[in-house]
C-alpha cells in the first residue's frame, strides 16, 4: 500500500484562546451535519426512509484483549476476550463504509486498540476511504510502525491517564507502576513525531474524575503541559454502566467542583486547555424525565463494531441482542444496516425502550437533546431566529 495515495492533512493551528474547549467535548458537533439531520427529520415512523440514514460516526475495537483493569471499567463483563477483527475481512468493510457516508471511525472498544498489530493498515484504509479517524488508548504500547504508517493519518489521539502519580496510577488502571513513565514516554516520542514531521494529528490525554485521583489533577494537567507537550487534558465524571461488574463509584457525585474547576483554568495556556467537563457532571444530578422522552440517536447516527465483528446500535447495550443487527464477518455494512435486526431495533427504540433505564450521561446525550429539541412542539415562535 503505498502512502502516497493517502489523504493527508496540514498540522492545526494552536487553540487562540486559553482554556477553550475547540473541540466541543463538553458538548455535541452533529450541528455540522444538517443533511444527515434533514434526513432523520424526515424519517418518522418510517422505516423505508430510515433504512438508508448511515451512521456518521462509529465505534470499532480492533482486539478485544486488554493489559489493563481498571477500576472503573465499563466493559469488564464482556471479558476481555482474545479475540481480534481480521484486516483481510474489514478492509472491504471499512472502504464500504466509506461509499455509504461514515465520517469518522475511533478506535476504542473492548480491549486496548494498540495491541492489534494490523491498527496502522486500518488507519491507512480509513484514509484512502475519506474517514476521519481517531484512537482512544491507554498508550503503553507504541511500535514503530505506528509512528511512522498510522499518526501520519490520525486527526487525534486521546490517551487515558487516571492519575498524575505512578502509585496512584498503578492502583487505579490495576497494572505496574512503571506503566506510568511508559505512558509518559510513548507520549513524547507522539509529540517528538507529529512536531518532527508537521503532522495534524491532536494529542490530548483524558482522567476520570474519582476519589482517588483528584487531589493530583493539577499535578497532571502540568505533566501533560510542560512534560509531555500535548494539547488538552480531559478531566470528566465517572457514569455507572448498565451491565458492569464495576460498582465501586456508583452514586457518586461532583458537587463540589468549583474550587478544582478554578485551579484547573488556572493551568491553560496558549497551546494547552484543560477541558474540565462541568456541564456533563451537572447533568448527572437531573432526573432523567427532564432530558428526553426517547433516545433519538439509535439506530441512526453511530454504530459500534465489537472485536467479533458484531455490529450494535448502542455502545451500551453491547452483548443485548436487540442492539445487535449482524456481523461483519458474515455480511456488508449495507445489509446489516439495512437488515431485519436493525428494522426491529427501529421500532423497539421507538416504542418500547424506557431511556430511564438507560447509562445517565451516555454518548449521545447532548445529541438526543439536540434532536429532541428540534422535533418538539414545545418550543415556540421559531421563526424569529
Amino acid at each position: 500500500m503505498k502512502s502516497s495515495t493517502l489523504v493527508q492533512f496540514e498540522k492545526p493551528a494552536r487553540p487562540a484562546t486559553p482554556g477553550t474547549d475547540r473541540f466541543a467535548i463538553d458538548g455535541h458537533k452533529l450541528i455540522y451535519h444538517p443533511r444527515r439531520v434533514t434526513q432523520w427529520l424526515d424519517v418518522g415512523d418510517d422505516w423505508q426512509k430510515a433504512r438508508s440514514v448511515y451512521p456518521l460516526y462509529v465505534e470499532l475495537s480492533p482486539v478485544g484483549a486488554c493489559n489493563h483493569r481498571c477500576t472503573f471499567c465499563a466493559v469488564d463483563y464482556i471479558g476481555y476476550q482474545a479475540q481480534r477483527l481480521d484486516l483481510q475481512r474489514i478492509t472491504p468493510r471499512l472502504r464500504e463504509m466509506g461509499e455509504l457516508g461514515v465520517k469518522s471511525i475511533m478506535f476504542a472498544g473492548e480491549g486496548e486498540p494498540l495491541l492489534h498489530k494490523q491498527l496502522p493498515e486500518m488507519i491507512e484504509v480509513c484514509a484512502e476511504s475519506g474517514i476521519d479517524t481517531a484512537i482512544t488508548s491507554n498508550a503503553t504500547v507504541v511500535s514503530d510502525k505506528f509512528l511512522d504508517r498510522g499518526l501520519p493519518h490520525l486527526s487525534w489521539i486521546k490517551a487515558s491517564v487516571n492519575a498524575g502519580r505512578a502509585t496512584t496510577y498503578a492502583d487505579i488502571h490495576r497494572t505496574d507502576a512503571e506503566d506510568f513513565p511508559r505512558v509518559v514516554a510513548n507520549l513524547q516520542r507522539l509529540v517528538e513525531q507529529r512536531e518532527q514531521h508537521g503532522h495534524r494529528c491532536t494529542l490530548g490525554a483524558q482522567s476520570l474524575l474519582l476519589p482517588e485521583n483528584r487531589h493530583e489533577m493539577v499535578e497532571l494537567a502540568r505533566l501533560c503541559r510542560d512534560h509531555i507537550g500535548l494539547d488538552y487534558l480531559v478531566v470528566k465524571p465517572y457514569s455507572q454502566h448498565l451491565f458492569s461488574n464495576t460498582h465501586v463509584y456508583e452514586g457518586i457525585t461532583y458537587d463540589d467542583m468549583d474550587q478544582l474547576a478554578a485551579e484547573l483554568a488556572a493551568e491553560n495556556r496558549d497551546g494547552f486547555s484543560v477541558i474540565f467537563r462541568s456541564n456533563t457532571m451537572r447533568k448527572l444530578g437531573e432526573q432523567r424525565e427532564q432530558r428526553y422522552p426517547r433516545c433519538s440517536a439509535t439506530p441512526f447516527f453511530w454504530a459500534y463494531v465489537m472485536a467479533d465483528g458484531s455490529v450494535y446500535g448502542c455502545s451500551a447495550y453491547l452483548t443485548d441482542r436487540r442492539f445487535n443487527y449482524g456481523n461483519l464477518n458474515q455480511q456488508s455494512f449495507e445489509d446489516i444496516w439495512q437488515g431485519e435486526e436493525r428494522k426491529a431495533n427501529f421500532s423497539y427504540v421507538r416504542k418500547q425502550l424506557d431511556i430511564r433505564d438507560c447509562r445517565t450521561n451516555c454518548r449521545m446525550d447532548d445529541i438526543n437533546r439536540y434532536l429532541h429539541a428540534l422535533g418538539s412542539d414545545g418550543i415556540t415562535h421559531v421563526n424569529f431566529i
